[in-house]
């Protein structure tokens, strides 16, 4: 996978799209939920992120909401973080990383 490309559909993950899923990713997902995934693309803007236990949604770390200082992981990466926002325009669920580092073991 490029470093840069967007988080495509996993032909290994079977299921519905996130927008045919949204009613239970918001109700698995809800605000100041603490969740873990994998990094699963990147753009300049921020990170996409499948929340483990959720395979099918769609989460997105912001570049602006990353503690300062924290370098942005790499694809596969593991990740600890925080639902901040529910973005029904485009079905993604927002996170803001934990700031005590970005690998998970």
């Amino acid at each position: 996978m490029d470093e840069y490309n967007g988080p495509g559909r996993r032909p290994d993950v079977p299921g519905q799209s996130p927008e045919e899923v949204w009613t239970a990713t918001l109700a698995l997902l809800p605000l100041g939920a603490s969740v873990t995934g994998e990094v699963i693309g990147r753009q300049p803007f921020g990170l996409f992120i499948r929340v483990d236990g959720v395979p099918n949604a769609l989460a997105l770390a912001e570049i602006m909401t990353m503690p300062e200082g924290m370098r942005l992981p790499i694809l596969g990466a593991r990740i600890r973080g925080e639902v901040i926002e529910h973005a029904e325009h485009n079905h993604q669920v927002r996170l803001r990383l934990d700031g005590s580092g970005t690998a998970l073991g």
